[in-house]
């Protein structure tokens, strides 16, 4: 009697930390570099800001071997994607950028400071970046956003308003720096008390 086959959902594996092939920014490979952690382009405006920060583990362990990717609208709230109509003088700005941790967990994006856009009700939500983590040992990627402190928007963000008051901090970054790029941090942790609040898509 033949064996009959199940369908379904091919089964999650571990995600990391087999990067090195999606994180070429020094040309190690016989093709272009397609990402890396500066999105800024020739003709992106808006602020320039930096985002920095750790990856840390649930024994607050730094990771070495970690991927990060963000995905963000421009200045002017658009996002680089076919399904966003409205007019993009920022052409060349994609608003995706990767990054590997260094041998302190240690990552860094320079960027450009995202306007606000609507959620799918049309509220205007806070300046945000979206952020994907991905891990050894996690069988899925983690997602989250980075707000950015100072921001009164935040006050009234749909989505951060979801987040109990006394967890939002674990999405905040810090503004640190000002000048010519203002430099905001934002540890995150992956485990354990101060764990980053992830969402669930």
């Amino acid at each position: 009697m033949p064996e009959t086959k199940v369908k379904g959902i091919t089964p999650s594996q571990t995600v990391g930390p087999f990067f090195a092939y999606g994180l070429t920014p020094t040309g190690r490979y016989d093709w272009n570099d397609a990402f890396s952690n500066n999105l800024v382009t020739v003709d992106a405006t808006g602020e320039r800001i930096r985002i920095e920060g750790r990856v840390f583990d649930g024994d607050g362990q730094p990771v070495p071997d970690c991927m990060l990717e963000i995905w963000q609208a421009d200045a002017q709230g658009r996002f680089a994607d076919p399904k966003d109509k409205r007019a993009m003088p920022n052409s060349k700005f994609r608003g995706f950028g990767r990054c590997g941790t260094d041998g302190n967990g240690g990552y860094a994006f320079d960027t450009i400071k995202p306007g606000s856009v609507p959620d799918p009700d049309g509220k205007p939500q806070a300046p945000h970046i979206l952020l994907a983590i991905f891990a050894r040992g996690m069988l899925l990627h983690n997602l989250t956003r980075i707000y950015l402190d100072g921001e009164a928007a935040n006050a009234s963000d749909p989505v951060l308003a979801l987040v109990p008051a006394d967890r939002r901090a674990t999405l905040i970054a810090k503004r640190e720096a000002s000048g010519s790029n203002a430099i905001y941090h934002l540890d995150i942790h992956l485990q354990g008390d101060d764990e980053t609040v992830f969402f669930e898509i």
